[in-house]
């Protein structure tokens, strides 16, 4: 299947960014290679683009398609969250730009294989990357109910947590559950009949909650974010694009504790904490897709974009 992606805010990224032309940029989920191709377009013969992900397909179909800017780039086959290492393994102290595009690309979701969709029969896997071992399918048949449980509510947000846990352990007593759509059509019938819909597929949240306990996609990201911000230049930008409210309460805390100058209660004749701003808020309040783009793309509805400078 050909890897293909819907970049999301892709103009006010770029725009965000403020891109120079001798300029060093990261972008730490490579993913189609949409938002990359956009920023090495606009960098000279001097200018450089590391290109992270996770996922090996998106880094081979990436050089394909940014083949000709080949000279300009260097991939990079690991996770964002271990991108102050890699620059450090390069060689490179500071960055003028970095952007993170933290969800799921549309490939993964299309691709029946990678079992990130409630919507289409493929096996439990939801892995980003295929060369870990933890699957979901080792999430749904080996959890306790108590765990599974703690997963739905945080990482899911899911009310019916409970109700839920027991069933997959009370199903998986005499069938192994091996598919998406098993698991959709069990979470499916957790719901009473007159909300299982309002909300949309009622199989979401717990998929969402699956998938971000097998790519453990929160744990740190808080300080990953405040590490990578800490790597700009003076002058130079981080663009962050959020899909759910768990991403973004994050981003957003880390972004605004970074912004903060002092932090010693306002009683305080002098200031004591030794707290330095480190980042200007370039946008206070997120970035969301137009209508124009909604109309274009319905994956973008939940996109937020919040962009800081660093001082």
């Amino acid at each position: 299947m050909e890897f293909s992606h819907v970049s999301v805010l892709l103009d006010e990224c770029i725009d965000g960014l403020k891109i120079k032309e001798d300029g060093i940029y990261v972008d730490g989920t490579l993913g189609g290679g949409g938002h990359s191709l956009e920023i090495v377009k606009r960098l000279g013969e001097k200018g450089r683009l590391i290109a992270i992900d996770r996922d090996a397909d998106a880094l081979m179909a990436a050089g394909e398609r940014l083949h000709a800017h080949a000279s300009k780039i260097t991939y990079v086959h690991d996770d964002f969250k271990n991108c102050c290492t890699v620059l450090d393994e390069l060689g490179i102290d500071e960055v003028d730009g970095i952007l993170l595009d933290l969800g799921v690309s549309s490939y993964q979701l299309d691709n029946a294989e990678r079992g990130f969709s409630y919507m289409k029969d493929a096996p439990l896997d939801m892995r980003m990357d295929q060369s870990q071992f933890l699957t979901a399918f080792n999430v749904v048949n080996e959890f306790t109910v108590s765990q599974l449980t703690k997963i739905l509510y945080e990482y899911g947000e899911e009310k019916l947590a409970p109700r839920i846990a027991e069933r997959i352990a009370t199903v998986r007593d005499k069938e192994t559950i091996s598919t998406t759509l098993q698991l959709a059509k069990l979470v499916e019938g957790c719901y009473p009949a007159k909300t299982r819909w309002k909300y949309g597929h009622p199989a979401k949240r717990t998929f969402q909650a699956i998938r971000i306990c097998v790519n453990n996609e929160l744990t740190g990201l808080g300080d990953t974010v405040t590490n990578m911000a800490r790597r700009l230049k003076k002058g130079g930008r981080m663009a962050v694009i959020t899909f759910h409210s768990l991403e973004d309460r994050i981003v957003k805390t880390a972004f605004k504790d970074m912004a903060l100058s002092c932090t010693c209660p306002p009683d305080f004749p002098v200031c004591v904490c030794g707290k330095v701003k480190e980042v200007e808020l370039v946008n206070k309040k997120p970035i969301v897709a137009s209508q124009e783009e909604l109309n274009r793309n319905s994956r973008a509805e939940s996109a937020k974009l919040r962009i800081v400078e660093r001082v």
